[in-house]
């Protein structure tokens, strides 16, 4: 990467942030890369997996490490949408009516359980994280910048659930899970206790102007003809073998997240394997199939199709 480039890419290094996170998330590198990710990319994360194992402290961890305000909404059958977003309210000092902000207006929201929402509260984020804004009473509002929401999910087979609808699930730029850590790893864990304490406690090492100039050198990152092109043949591809295939945001977001990804490996320009490592966190959770609805089985299905289409050299 040339000086000028370096300089243009601004301060921040993500190692400094991925380091942090795993003084607390230890063995689950890749889990933070791809929240870094999302946060450099201008995306959204969704977790999916039982409870207990580090969904809600990789958050807060991420949270603390770069110094951005942070919330947290946990999500129950009777919380509403104005519960998260906000609601104008009467003020009788000022014998007005007034907009009291949600929640949500803060850098990270942590949505924990977000499936055990309704539908209507779960649609409440589609706005907020397809525009960075939300409505109200006919006003809009600018969310902070940036703006990335954490949600995580229960397995659709726990008890009071409701299944994400696609124009949500299609809003989460990445979908992955945490997995049980191997066992050294665990052992570690028992020795050190309450991690979720030891999250709270990190020190930020980037700061919000970093985190925004980060952003936008990512935007800028160029992307060869053939890297479109091999982008263009993974979602048609998944446009034939799946009854719903890749959308035009996934394709998006495909690309915003090699580019991000790209930049974390330390380079300015995206390559093939860039694009490949992403299509498997960017598009199964977005796909469908009649006769196999279960996650897995699309996984296994996409990851099939990936390695039959030709990768450009």
């Amino acid at each position: 990467m040339s000086v000028l480039r370096r300089k243009n890419r601004g301060s921040m290094e993500p190692g400094r942030i991925i380091n942090q996170v795993e003084t607390v998330i230890k063995g689950k590198r890749r889990q933070v890369e791809l929240t870094l990710v999302a946060l450099l990319a201008k995306g959204h994360v969704l977790i999916e997996d039982i409870p207990g194992i580090g969904k809600t402290t990789l958050a807060l961890a991420f949270a603390r490490a770069t110094g951005l305000e942070f919330t947290r909404i946990q999500f129950t059958s009777d919380l509403l949408p104005a519960d998260i977003i906000g609601a104008v309210v009467f003020n009788r000092k000022t014998d007005e009516f007034e907009f009291r902000k949600g929640p949500i207006f803060k850098n990270i929201i942590l949505a924990d359980e977000i499936n055990r929402a309704t539908p209507k509260t779960q649609s409440a984020l589609l706005e907020a994280m397809g525009e960075g804004q939300v409505s109200v009473e006919g006003v809009t509002y600018r969310l902070p910048e940036p703006f990335l929401v954490i949600a995580t999910q229960n397995p659709v087979e726990h008890f009071g659930t409701f299944p994400l609808p696609e124009s949500q699930l299609d809003r989460f730029m990445l979908r992955f899970d945490m997995g049980y850590p191997d066992e050294e790893t665990e052992k570690d864990i028992l020795k050190n206790g309450n991690l979720h304490e030891k999250a709270r406690n990190l020190e930020p090492v980037v700061s919000r102007s970093e985190i925004l100039k980060a952003q936008e050198f990512v935007e800028n990152i160029k992307t060869a003809e053939k890297i479109l092109e091999y982008v263009m043949r993974i979602v048609l591809a998944t446009r034939d073998r799946f009854i719903i295939g890749m959308s035009t945001r996934a394709a998006l977001d495909l690309v915003k997240a090699s580019k991000a990804y790209a930049f974390i490996r330390g380079r300015d320009y995206v390559v093939p394997d860039d694009v490949k490592t992403m299509a498997r966190y960017v598009a199964p959770h977005r796909l469908l199939m009649q006769e196999t609805p279960d996650f897995r089985t699309r996984s296994l299905i996409f990851e099939e199709l990936l390695n039959e289409i030709s990768v450009p050299v």
